[in-house]
């Protein structure tokens, strides 16, 4: 709100937490490849500013929601230009067999298209696309970009109809561990000036006006921004094979390495003015072989009680957790000059069967 950012759900309980803190429902977004129609008749109750469209039997679902409040509902298609933007096949999501969106080469996105234009209660503002995550190379955006303005052009010619709004999703990376690209917050401003530069140019060349520029900045607004810290646990050594830390946490609150093989840097806190000489798996309480947090951290020697610390977790840890093995999802506590609040309070055994019957 203080910032004028707008922001994305993908589900209803998103969308209940945004509304919940009075956010405008204007400025939300609702995404997801399998709305509900509980959660599509909320969204269109809230007054949400756009809903992404992602299969072709949702367009007739939220033109009936939206003719039965009588209103006009914006939304946007979420299209496949077809880019794959160099990161990890599970958080690629703009190819053509993707479970996201309708494909730009085959005639799905124009379907789509057609039928919501010929509906009264929609009011398609533009098409929105999400290359992937985790990405560093602006190249990956331009070209994008290059795809998604071709495709307005070609709408225009064909179906003298233009859009008015490009969502070109999000997808920015942060600095996890080595090999990564360290971005200052200018880093990211730069490269929003070059994509609007770019954008502006491909414009004017195609003959296209000016649409309403959406970015989904994710998780380079507040990943680094967020710390996970451990207390070890068992110190378990196989001769000349591994070194593992166990801690008091593991893949139900951060179940990104057991995904996709996530990689962060991981410190000892207490011990920072030691040598680091030990090469250690860190390693989760859970039931599971793949609980692993983090491999090859080479670290001063460890014992249990020590602490660790698992850097850049502010987007998708506390977003991911989850009760696997009842095990409490942990608190969140914010730090702002030295002082220290909860933001999510401590869970108790008592949270967890709370539903029981």
């Amino acid at each position: 709100g203080e910032q004028n950012l707008g922001t994305d759900v993908v589900s209803g309980g998103e969308l209940y937490t945004a509304l919940s803190v009075n956010f405008p429902a204007k400025k939300i977004i609702f995404h997801g490849n399998n709305k509900t129609t509980n959660e599509l008749e909320y969204a269109v109750s809230s007054g949400v500013g756009y809903i992404v469209i992602d299969a072709l039997s949702e367009i007739d679902e939220v033109n009936a929601l939206a003719k039965e409040k009588g209103i006009i509902q914006d939304v946007l298609i979420r299209v496949n230009p077809g880019v794959e933007a160099h990161t990890h096949h599970y958080i690629q999501t703009a190819k053509i067999d993707s479970k996201f969106g309708f494909s730009l080469s085959n005639g799905d996105a124009l379907l789509a298209i057609t039928r919501i234009l010929e509906l009264k209660n929609l009011n398609l503002k533009g098409l929105h696309c999400h290359i992937g995550s985790q990405i560093f190379d602006i190249k990956s955006f331009i070209i994008a970009l290059d795809k998604m303005t071709d495709y307005y052009k070609m709408i225009k010619t064909e179906l003298n109809y233009e859009f008015d709004t490009l969502n070109l999703g999000g997808g920015f990376g942060i600095y996890y561990s080595s090999g990564d690209n360290v971005m200052s917050p200018s880093d990211y401003y730069n490269s929003v000036k070059i994509i609007s530069k770019n954008l502006l140019e491909m414009l004017s060349n195609k003959g296209l006006k000016k649409p309403y520029l959406i970015l989904e900045p994710g998780r380079s607004i507040v990943g680094e921004a967020g710390t996970t810290l451990y207390t070890v646990g068992r110190v378990k050594t196989i001769k000349d094979v591994k070194n593992y830390l166990a801690i008091d946490g593991g893949m139900f609150e951060n179940p990104r390495f057991a995904l996709y093989q996530a990689r962060y840097s991981v410190i000892a806190p207490t011990k920072l003015n030691e040598k680091p000489s030990v090469t250690y798996t860190i390693a989760g309480k859970c039931c599971e072989s793949g609980d692993i947090i983090a491999e090859d951290c080479v670290l001063p020697a460890i014992n249990e009680g020590d602490l660790l610390a698992v850097l850049s977790t502010g987007a998708y840890n506390y977003s991911m957790a989850s009760n696997y093995n009842r095990n409490l999802i942990p608190p969140v506590v914010l730090i702002k000059n030295g002082e220290a609040k909860y933001i999510v309070k401590p869970s108790s055994y008592e949270d967890v069967s709370r539903n029981d019957v």
